[in-house]
């Protein structure tokens, strides 16, 4: 059965909503104009247009900005404490959106006619902050080198609702990548990858391959992922952000309100406890192609599935980094393995759930791990 035979396998099952599309949202008509400000002196708006459906408070988009000084040859992250307006950060309606950036003499802008802005956004899920039920672990609340306290409070935060995909990733290398950092070969796997690198070194050119484009990027270390975050503005979630992701919190609209309380706090899988492949009806992509894939899934396909917020794929398809350390009495920060959480394509029913983990070297890369980001109010 080919890859498109399987996806409408699949699609029969789930319905048409499960393809929601992943990757970056749409941005047009970004249009960036220099003008004085009545007390700032000149400054730069910064235009554009999100053409993206169901943008909420709950479900917003995280929109960050780069911009190059010559041209495009190099580019640098503008942060959303440089800007002012309502195009940046995280953005709870789609439209059009404007953002002002001062202080160009101090940022080395002053002699451009008008410099290059790209613009680009990702959907999120806000996880609203208070009290969940993290994984059981012995010792009263402490692990065996009774480092702390197992956390079970989580302030706020909006995670990214799909893996980080192929195309975004392609992205990121064409930016930053003509030297070769952050390229595996393996990446170039039709079947496991489908990111290709192409030119000489230093003058390196990236290429996603037909009909890979939504699928979750592979074969990154977790230096990549950190480094690929970093160019967004996100950070990698923690162990304990990764699953109240997954199982919600005690009240589904957090502390503050408590006005909806989580039916299964203590679920297994983020859709509840079913297994993933009760009733002859897959809701993750897991070991074997009964589910319609062979390897990796798009991002978003078994979206019907997903977790008390709306995040996709945390059971399954790729199991994804977190920001932590592997820590216990005989294993103390050991070579800095890091932990992964929610199985991958790979693993077994008994592999994707909301506890079970796997630790790996962060230098390490491998056809069952992706990751996706977090962003922290202050």
């Amino acid at each position: 059965m080919n890859g498109a035979v399987r996806l409408a396998a699949v699609l029969l099952v789930l319905g048409p909503s499960a393809a929601a599309p992943a990757g970056w949202l749409p941005v047009r008509d970004v249009q960036v104009v220099r003008e004085e400000s009545e007390l700032g002196g000149e400054r730069l708006r910064i235009d554009y247009r999100l053409d993206a459906e169901g943008i909420t408070a709950e479900e917003p988009a995280w929109v960050f900005m780069r911009i190059s000084r010559d041209g495009g040859v190099t580019w640098s992250w503008l942060p959303p404490w440089d800007l002012r307006g309502n195009g940046h950060g995280i953005v709870e309606r789609a439209g059009r959106k404007t953002s002002h950036l001062w202080g160009l003499e101090a940022l080395g802008l002053s002699g451009l006619e008008a410099p290059l802005v790209a613009v680009r956004a990702l959907r999120m899920a806000r996880v609203p902050g208070g009290e969940f039920h993290p994984r059981a672990v012995p010792g009263a609340g402490y692990d065996d080198a009774r480092l702390g306290t197992v956390v079970s409070h989580v302030d706020s935060f909006f995670i990214g609702t799909y893996e980080t995909t192929v195309s975004m990733y392609a992205d990121y290398l064409t930016e930053v990548g003509a030297s070769g950092a952050g390229w595996y070969p393996r990446m170039s796997d039709s079947n496991r990858g489908g990111l290709v690198r192409e030119g000489e070194p230093g003058a390196y050119t990236y290429r996603v391959l037909p009909g890979r484009e939504d699928h979750p990027i592979t074969f990154a270390s977790w230096y990549d992922a950190r480094a690929f975050l970093e160019w967004c503005g996100l950070r990698l979630p923690t162990e304990a952000q990764w699953e109240k992701a997954v199982r919600g919190g005690t009240w589904l609209d957090g502390d503050d309100e408590k006005t909806r309380r989580n039916p299964r706090p203590d679920r297994r899988y983020p859709w509840g406890d079913e297994a993933p492949d009760a009733d002859g009806m897959f809701r993750c992509n897991l070991d074997g192609d009964a589910d319609g894939f062979a390897h990796t899934a798009p991002a978003g396909v078994f979206a019907r599935f997903s977790s008390p917020y709306g995040v996709c794929d945390l059971a399954g398809n790729v199991a994804e980094w977190t920001r932590e350390r592997y820590t216990t009495s005989y294993h103390v920060d050991l070579d800095g393995f890091r932990i992964l959480r929610g199985g991958s394509w790979m693993s077994l029913p008994e592999g994707v759930d909301a506890v079970t983990g796997a630790t790996r070297l962060p230098l390490k890369r491998s056809a069952v791990v992706g990751f996706r980001g977090v962003h922290e109010p202050e």
